[in-house]
């Protein structure tokens, strides 16, 4: 997959074309604003991995912290209030 940088003034210009790079070509596009990358326009397959990836990662925490919990045990919410204050 081919990754091309391209200014956010070039980009305004250009965007029905960057989406068709994208779209069609698999293109991934990396918006530059003053010489920084600040964004990018990539194929729906990519943020489709991204998203999962996510997911994944969300539920191992959510599952170390239900461990956690057994294994530690848990407190009522009045408990939690009165120790924090």
């Amino acid at each position: 997959m081919t990754t091309t940088y391209v200014s956010t003034i070039d980009a305004k210009e250009e965007f029905s074309e960057l989406v068709n790079r994208v779209s069609h070509h698999k293109e991934r596009i990396i918006l530059t604003r003053r010489g920084k990358d600040i964004a990018a326009i990539v194929p729906l397959e990519d943020f489709h991995r991204i998203q999962l990836s996510q997911n994944k990662d969300d539920l191992a925490e959510a599952l170390e912290a239900l461990q956690e919990a057994r294994n530690q045990g848990t407190m009522t919410l009045s408990h939690l209030r009165e120790e924090i204050g």
